[in-house]
Order: structure tokens, then C-alpha cells, then sequence
């Protein structure tokens, strides 16, 4: 890590952080999740595992970093040397390089789609049944795969700038749009006929829908929309000033991924049942249901346009964080430029992406225990290997950290948090690690 590097204010870092939770965890992925999942009663899941786990762990990677003032693979270092616990550095590593793989590919789906919506503003095109729309889109192997690239290079570009000039200037501006937008497109969502059925489906919970692989996947959402058990937060928090507070921006970061979750269960669900599609639809779901409630509003296609855009820039605020930590680790290792590493490591992600890219078209017929490449990534990652990062930095940060440090660096710039330290402690050391192993066991059928 380049020793320049840090975030210029306390918002900045909140809103870097809350656009590296936020994302497609939130945005793309949470509605259709929950869909297949069973509604109201994963929604319940996933808060208790958010506010219990997520948050915990998010403060635990903020301590590690701020303490220490160093990336994901030399914090625990120099917290641990000579030991094996830097592993779970490049195992976040390892992870956000995977996870960015086939995340760049939703990234160019959305290009595409911007693509689409202008061609239809100028009358180029006009596309109206946009179920047949995804499918064409993710079926079409060379437009998929330059729109992959796109992505990769805007994200490159932006990293490779660093993190003031890059990553928490446009960060300022485009998370506060996206939550405006969201408010309009609920209003109208919620305007529509039949519309109280999607809410019943979203908030009400039914447990008899709950299945072992909900709860699993449940924890497994709360991590991906967290962006916790993969070091991104780590670090992140190493470029923030010793005189702020962490619980602040714990706090704002959780409630805010909470709040833009809720946002897109309400934009989404009850025009799910308005417009007559299953919620059960997958991750085509967004890009099926959204365009088709914009056009119930007047200058609909505007704001579509709108829309994609800014959900284009907060999937790319997470792009940021997956290959930053790549890029931070290396440059700190290995001493080589910022730039230099950003596009070798960008380039590297754009050909692992590639299969993934093609899962829906020419690799369509290679499946893993039933699952496409696309969908094997995105299992692999948000359900083994998130929540193995998670069970690790638990316990190497309530076993192995010093607690005079933890607590320290929890009150740091706070007063009267003895209580909030000495739970968020006891559910570091004991309640989280145990629901990890018991989820982790239960999805395998082994209690």
C-alpha cells in the first residue's frame, strides 16, 4: 500500500464503503435471492444475520485495519508475525479476484442495457418484451464479452487513479443520486395494481418456505452485502485516519445496505406480482422487472436511463473495492506502481471472467453439481468462501488480537462504549464463529 493513500474525510470513507457493500449485494442480488428463497422469511433471516454477524465482523475488519495502517495481507502480518494467519489475507484476496470475475460480468450486462435504452431514445431500436430481451442478451457470447471488458477497464481506470481521486471522489456523488432515484421508482412500484400482494411476499415471512440452503444462503447474502469476510473492509479501513471513530461508520455502512435492501425489495416485489412475472426468476430478475415499471411512468425511458447509469456506478463502487484490495496487496508486496498493477490484475480478472461470461451461451452445456459456471462462481463464493473468511477473521480477532487494542480502537474518538465493546467482543468470540460452523454443517446435512 502506497503510504499517500488515504480517504480525505470520514463521509468519504462512508460512502466508499457503503458503495463497496451496496452494489449488485443489495441491488441485484438480495430480490432475486430472495425470490427463490421464500420472500418474507429470508428478508428476516437476513436482517438477524446482517445485524448479529454482518455488523460484527465489519467492525472486527475496520479494527484490523485502522490499527495496523495496512492492507488485507500485512495487517495480519505484522499483527501475527511469524504465523500462518496472513492466509486469510490472500484467502480475501483469492476471493475478491473470483468474485470480481463474474461480477464484471453483470457490470456488462448493465452497459449493454444502457446500450439498449439510448438506441430506443433516439429510435434507433425499440425494445418492449425485455423477458426476451435478457435472454438474448446474456445468450449473445461477443457482445457479452466486450461489455465484460468495459467494465474491467472503467474499474481499472478509476483504481489505478487511487483512492481520493478516484474511488471516494465519485463515490460523493453518484450513492446519495441512487438513493433519490430509488424513492421515485418505489413511489411509483407502489402505485401499481395488485401491488400489496408483492409486499405481503417480501415482508411477510412464511418458515414453512425456509429450506437448510435458505439459512445458508441468508449468512451468505449478509456477507456479500456487507462486503465483510474477504478483507475488502480491512483494507479500506487502513486508509482512515487514527482520529476517527470506527463504530460511526460501522453503523452508517450496515444501515445503509439495510436501507437500499429494503429500497429494491420494494421497488422490485410489488411490481413482480403487478406485471405477472414469478419471483422465483433469478438473476434476470432486475433486468426483467425494473425497465418494465419504468414503463408506467411518464418520460419512463429517461428515467430508465437514469437509473442504469447509477446502477452501473454503484456496481462499479464495489468493482472498486474487490480490485483494490488485489492491486493494495501487490503494490505493498512487490513495490510495483498502482497503475502498472491495476491493469496486469485487470486484465488477469477479465480472462478468468470469460467462462462465466459465456455460462449463458457457447458454455452453456459445462455444469458443476448442477450449476452453470456463472452460477458455480457466484455459490463458491458467496457460500464457501465468504463465510469461511468470516469464521477465520472471528476468531483470529477475538482469540488472537489483544483485547486492550480491540478495545482502544472501537472507542477511538467515542465515549461510554465499555457495553457496545464487551457485546460486539462476546459475539466475535462466541456467537458468531458457532453460527458460522452450525450453518456451514446443517447446509451439508451433517446435523
Amino acid at each position: 500500500m502506497q503510504q499517500d493513500e488515504q480517504w480525505s474525510s470520514k463521509i468519504g470513507f462512508i460512502l466508499a464503503s457503503a458503495g463497496s457493500a451496496i452494489g449488485l449485494g443489495a441491488i441485484w442480488k438480495l430480490p432475486y435471492v430472495t425470490g427463490m428463497s421464500g420472500g418474507g422469511a429470508f428478508i428476516l433471516l437476513f436482517l438477524i444475520f446482517s445485524l448479529l454477524i454482518g455488523f460484527p465482523l465489519l467492525l472486527g475488519e475496520f479494527v484490523i485495519g485502522r490499527s495496523t495502517g495496512k492492507e488485507a495481507i500485512s495487517a495480519y502480518k505484522t499483527i501475527a508475525p511469524r504465523t500462518k494467519w496472513h492466509w486469510i489475507g490472500y484467502l480475501g484476496v483469492f476471493t475478491c479476484f473470483l468474485l470480481l470475475s463474474f461480477y464484471s460480468v453483470i457490470g456488462g450486462w448493465i452497459i449493454q442495457y444502457l446500450y439498449y435504452n439510448v438506441a430506443d431514445l433516439v429510435g434507433a431500436s425499440s425494445n418492449v418484451d425485455y423477458e426476451a430481451l435478457f435472454g438474448s442478451t446474456v445468450s449473445n457470447p461477443v457482445p457479452v464479452v466486450i461489455s465484460q471488458g468495459i467494465f474491467l477497464v472503467i474499474t481499472i481506470y478509476v483504481v489505478a487513479r487511487g483512492v481520493q481521486k478516484g474511488i471516494e471522489q465519485i463515490s460523493k456523488i453518484l450513492m446519495p443520486a441512487l438513493f433519490i432515484l430509488f424513492i421515485i421508482l418505489i413511489f411509483r412500484s407502489l402505485t401499481l395494481n395488485n401491488a400489496m400482494e408483492g409486499i405481503s411476499f417480501f415482508l411477510k415471512p412464511d418458515f414453512s418456505r425456509l429450506t437448510s440452503d435458505s439459512i445458508l444462503y441468508a449468512m451468505g447474502q449478509s456477507f456479500f452485502s456487507l462486503s465483510v469476510g474477504v478483507s475488502v473492509m480491512v483494507t479500506y479501513s487502513s486508509y482512515l485516519s487514527k482520529k476517527e471513530s470506527i463504530l460511526q461508520p460501522a453503523l452508517s455502512v450496515v444501515f445503509m445496505n439495510l436501507f437500499i435492501s429494503l429500497l429494491a425489495g420494494l421497488a422490485i416485489f410489488p411490481a413482480v406480482f403487478s406485471l405477472g412475472f414469478e419471483p422465483t426468476a433469478g438473476p434476470g430478475l432486475l433486468f426483467i422487472v425494473l425497465p418494465s415499471v419504468f414503463d408506467q411512468i411518464m418520460f419512463g425511458k429517461w428515467f430508465l436511463l437514469f437509473f442504469l447509469a447509477l446502477f452501473l456506478f454503484a456496481t462499479l463502487t464495489s468493482a472498486f473495492s474487490m480490485l483494490e484490495i488485489v492491486v493494495a496487496a501487490l503494490t505493498s508486496k512487490k513495490g510495483k506502481g498502482r497503475t502498472a498493477t491495476s491493469w496486469m490484475m485487470g486484465a488477469a480478472i477479465f480472462l478468468v471472467g470469460i467462462p462465466s461470461a459465456l455460462s449463458f451461451s457457447t458454455l452453456s452445456d459445462i455444469t458443476f453439481f448442477g450449476k452453470s459456471i456463472f452460477d458455480s462462481a457466484d455459490f463458491l463464493v458467496s457460500n464457501i468462501l465468504m463465510p469461511t473468511g468470516a469464521l477465520f477473521i472471528s476468531i483470529f480477532v477475538s482469540f488472537k488480537m489483544k483485547k486492550d487494542l480491540l478495545r482502544s480502537e472501537l472507542i477511538q474518538g467515542s465515549k461510554g462504549l465499555n457495553l457496545i465493546f464487551t457485546v460486539w467482543f462476546l459475539l466475535m468470540r462466541f456467537v458468531v464463529p458457532v453460527v458460522i460452523i452450525i450453518v456451514f454443517l446443517d447446509s451439508l446435512e451433517l446435523i
